[in-house]
């Protein structure tokens, strides 16, 4: 399969305005996100709907393409892009792999791993989870900002929930994380072009506007969503605070 990335930065954010051009170990978060992404795909772009993200990116020898102001979603925002590359090169890639745009330590084997769930031709997209370690605590288990998913034997998707699923019946709650393995999504997909098309098309489901997950939407709608399995922690940058931890991780890392 041909692979595509597609990383999705905007410009406006209410916590953290400019979040993409902030400078993390000296270089703007965006060009980390880019580097590790394309230390495992070939070839990358950045969809953004601002001209300072994009002259940065091609600044540091990146690729760009400028998509709308208006997407409620960085999977909509893939979408314009991939069909911007099409028109201009051809629609030659099987698959789009989205990688946000505030996660500068994603690493390559993650990426690497959620590209192997496609040699199932039944996957249509594909996911991250990392499962949920008892020394995590409840406070992390039962956090609602870190959607929770249940797999089936095939290590599918069946549901995604920012409440705890599924509850332990006569467990006591302090024991569930010892008791069953919890699994936390890790919000890095891919998708079969032609069903990029088709979800972005969708209308919002039940699910999606009760729990406020775009998965759910795919779900309801039948798509099949595989999970790659990973150990590794992301930080993603969504505030000023976000970013101090971010630098005193790389400080750690470069030790």
């Amino acid at each position: 399969m041909k692979f595509i990335a597609i990383i999705p930065a905007r410009y406006a954010s209410t916590r953290f305005p400019g979040k993409p051009l902030a400078l993390l170990g000296g270089k703007p978060v965006i060009r980390r996100v880019y580097e590790q992404v394309t230390a495992a795909v070939t070839e990358a772009v950045v969809a953004t709907d601002d001209e300072r993200i994009a002259e940065a990116v091609l600044a540091f020898g990146g690729r760009a393409v400028m998509t709308s102001p208006d997407h409620r979603s960085g999977t909509d925002r893939c979408r314009e892009a991939y069909e911007k590359i099409c028109a201009s090169e051809g629609c030659r890639y099987d698959a789009v792999i989205n990688v946000q745009g505030d996660e500068p330590f994603i690493r390559p084997e993650q990426i690497e791993t959620v590209m192997r769930c496609f040699d199932d031709p039944q996957t249509d997209i594909a996911t991250l989870v990392k499962p949920f370690k008892p020394e995590d605590g409840l406070a992390a288990l039962e956090n609602p900002n870190s959607p929770k998913v249940v797999l089936d034997a095939q290590s599918r998707a069946l549901y995604f929930s920012r409440s705890v699923i599924p509850y332990l019946r006569g467990v006591p709650r302090e024991e569930w994380l010892a008791r069953h393995t919890y699994y936390k999504h890790i919000g890095l997909y891919a998708f079969r072009t032609n069903v990029l098309r088709a979800v972005t098309e969708l209308p919002q489901s039940p699910l999606e506007l009760a729990e406020s997950l775009e998965q759910l939407r795919w779900l309801e709608n039948g798509y099949r969503i595989a999970a790659g399995l990973t150990d590794a922690e992301t930080i993603g940058i969504d505030t000023p605070e976000d970013l101090q931890k971010a630098e005193a991780r790389l400080s750690e890392e470069k030790k």
